[in-house]
């Protein structure tokens, strides 16, 4: 266990100015105030924070983050309170005990609604400041390093799960790559013992036959960097276990095939130099295609800076390198803690480009729904959080957007104007049009990616500038949600979707009950409602017309509470249920559009079900739907209000008949007409309309209209007319 003058010594190390007395005096408080408390391996409760509170100086974190250390236990577990907190030692290390008070208290719960409403708690609380956090990930720590004594198996299963799941992505996304690497490896251990032994066993057998390789890479980097006149240090870092079974397991490889199992650090004194190092390392050796990425001009959002580039290196081996600065190398260790360190030192403000330049570690609180940005470009990802939050219906909505947000793979886009914006993998234009602003993503209609208008439903690819084209007068689409992966999308549309249809079901449920009181032959009040809206167990009229609307009470139920005396009506089971006819020519139900509303397909592309679509609003006519390639989309280019996002309804009741149109060249020969009806004929397709365009001696070029259901359907005459021998040569005519 630490003694009270080495915790002092500790702190004193990287802080000359440490001051002793509060941490004296903190040490003694928290070893007063847990007695005789005992952990679960038997040792002496207090011995926890203080390892907490050891690891966070390994962080170098300022002296209120250790205080804060010591006592973050005592208000939860014992007799203290807040305020003796804050008298004794301030409002600022009050602010933080209670800041990690509050995510402890996620531990305790094992209901999942409850852990989700306290990871609301654990969002607020380390909004308001980063250190809350940084307390919390060193609390986590040491309990994982100690998971091992807990009696219970699914209890030590579901903290690993939970590490795994919301405090190992945290740390990532603050930069602390030392933590989250030993958060994941003490978790996967627990949840996936096998897997991971196995691991260890291959790359303690990798370490044994393949040291001498690893000192000989080394060497020549450095011999080669220092020829070139850069002064380097090469060093080589192993990869995690867990991330080396998560990669095999994503790309479904062994572990033999893993080539960058232990990356090659080059850390050099500039970013100039780093480029130099890159330059020469290309020119003496061949590059891996596909593994180059460059974190130093466009750094990862928790501040990562660094050169990654994919050589056939010394020895003819095929290895990863990165390259960095003393500085960038800090941050890619300590990740937002290196904040404080290179602040006290009087280090470059571009250690954390874009972090908080204020006097303080503290990160400022964005406003809920006010659209202000906190400082910092790396903390884009918690003021997003934020914005989940506040539009969550509940607990476990929210926990699952979050969890959207931390997990996934990222790709990296850019607005017109050059901004990066890092998003999960899968993402799409509405996805990125969320993620410049909420207003953006409520009214887009269209988007350009890379100059080109695509459709809202496509994926974005890393590198891609995106413009969003927006309308006043649009709002968010159900059918948004299915194709969205950002929480924050979700979380907007879900919102929107339940307002919109508790308006309709308001609406419904009136018109429902004001029918069924006209049939009774009694005048409509709402005041004969209120009177049963408890025993209807609805808080208000409103929601008691919802509820009628969305079909959990019938009208006649109503009218039945209001008049007792009235008779329940009694259906016939005899009655014969009438499946409605659907219209001939009424088309395939379209996604995107309002009941009602006028549908054309354009004769220019012929649309099919199965087809990229786009609607454009025409004057007097509806909606025109075009193929997303059609080439008069570009006259629209200019009129962005007239876009709407649309697609096919892939569970249509029936299948109806649409116009494909063929463009055919074809041998000038008896029967060959009759041939070409034949084939589509047996098919299932129907000819409305032939035109010859041209006709010679040998051959014709003709247009074919062909009634078909959708895409696949006219593939497959097409696959079959191709077949023919009197067909020349036929394909999807586009105009």
């Amino acid at each position: 266990m630490i003694r009270q003058y080495e915790l002092v010594d500790l702190v004193r190390a990287y802080d000359p100015d440490v001051d002793e007395d509060i941490l004296n005096r903190a040490y003694v408080f928290a070893l007063k105030a847990h007695g005789a408390q005992k952990r679960a391996n038997g040792d002496p409760y207090f011995s926890h924070p203080l390892e907490v509170a050891g690891i966070l100086t390994g962080l170098r974190l300022d002296t209120a983050s250790i205080v804060t250390a010591l006592l973050h236990d005592v208000i939860e577990d014992t007799e203290v309170k807040l305020p003796d907190i804050e008298k004794a030692f301030g409002k600022e290390i009050g602010r933080l005990v209670n800041g990690v008070t509050k995510l402890t208290r996620i531990e305790l719960q094992s209901d999942q609604t409850k852990q989700a409403e306290n990871f609301r708690k654990f969002v607020l609380a380390m909004s308001e400041d980063i250190r809350v956090l940084l307390v919390k990930l060193a609390d986590r720590l040491h309990n994982m390093r100690t998971l091992n004594f807990i009696p219970k198996p699914e209890k030590r299963s579901r903290i690993a799960a939970e590490t795994l799941e919301i405090y190992a992505p945290l740390a990532d996304r603050i930069g602390m790559q030392k933590i989250k690497d030993e958060l994941e490896d003490l978790a996967f251990a627990q949840l996936n013992t096998e897997a991971r032994d196995s691991i260890v066993k291959r790359l303690e057998y990798l370490r044994g036959g393949g040291q001498d390789l690893i000192q000989k890479i080394i060497e020549e980097l450095q011999g080669k960097l220092t020829e070139a006149g850069i002064q380097a240090k090469v060093k080589g870092r192993e990869k995690a276990p867990y991330s080396i079974w998560r990669k095999m397991q994503h790309k479904n490889i062994a572990f033999e095939q893993l080539s960058d199992i232990i990356a090659f650090r080059v850390v050099v004194p500039s970013a100039e130099k780093c480029y130099e190092a890159l330059g020469v390392l290309h020119a003496l050796y061949p590059s891996v295609p596909g593994r180059f990425k460059d974190y130093i001009s466009t750094p990862k959002p928790n501040g990562y800076r660094s050169i990654h580039t994919g050589v056939i290196g010394p020895q003819r081996q095929r290895i990863e390198v990165q390259i960095r600065t003393d500085a960038m190398d800090e941050v890619a260790e300590y990740g937002v803690a290196a904040h404080w360190h290179y602040k006290r030192q009087g280090g470059s403000d571009q250690v954390l480009e874009g972090a908080d330049q204020g006097a303080g570690s503290i990160i400022p609180a964005p406003t809920l729904g006010s659209g202000k940005k906190s400082e910092g470009a790396q903390y884009r990802w918690l003021r997003e959080l934020l914005d989940i939050l506040e539009h969550a219906s509940g607990p476990e909505e929210f926990l699952e957007h979050t969890k959207l947000e931390m997990f996934q793979d990222q790709v990296f886009c850019f607005t017109p104007k050059g901004e990066l914006f890092q998003l999960p993998r899968g993402a799409t234009p509405v996805d990125f049009a969320y993620a410049v602003h909420s207003q953006i993503g409520d009214t887009c209609v269209g988007a350009k990616i890379n100059g080109r208008i695509v459709q809202l439903r496509s994926v974005l690819q890393n590198g891609d500038q995106v413009e969003i084209i927006t309308s006043k007068g649009q709002t968010p689409s159900a059918d948004w949600e299915d194709f969205v992966v950002t929480g924050k999308a979700k979380a907007r549309i879900r919102r929107y979707v339940r307002i919109q249809r508790r308006a309709q079901y308001m609406t419904l449920g009136r018109t429902v009950i004001e029918k069924e009181f006209r049939h009774e032959g009694y005048a409509f009040t709402e005041k004969a409602l209120d009177g049963v809206l408890k025993t209807l167990q609805a808080p208000t009229i409103d929601d008691l017309y919802a509820m009628v609307g969305e079909g959990l009470v019938t009208g006649r139920e109503v009218i039945h509470t209001v008049f007792p005396g009235t008779k329940p009506s009694v259906k016939n089971p005899a009655s014969p249920v009438v499946k409605p006819k659907r219209k001939e020519g009424g088309g395939v139900p379209l996604r995107g559009l309002i009941p009602g509303m006028a549908v054309h397909y354009a004769r220019c592309c012929h649309p099919l079900p199965g087809d990229r679509i786009v609607g454009i609003v025409t004057t007097g006519k509806g909606v025109t739907v075009h193929t997303i390639d059609c080439v008069n989309l570009e006259s629209f280019a200019d009129t962005p209000e007239r876009w709407i996002d649309v697609a096919w309804e892939t569970d249509a009741a029936l299948p109806e008949h649409h116009i494909g149109r063929l463009h055919m060249i074809a041998t000038n020969e008896p029967g060959t007409i009759g041939t070409l009806g034949t084939v589509i004929g047996k098919n299932q397709g129907n000819i409305t309309n032939l035109k010859f365009v041209t006709r010679s001696t040998d051959f014709f070029e003709l247009l074919v209209d062909v009634e078909v259901t959708d895409v696949r359907h006219l593939t497959n005459i097409i696959a079959a007319l191709r077949a023919t021998p009197s067909i020349n040569s036929v394909d999807r005519a586009r105009g």
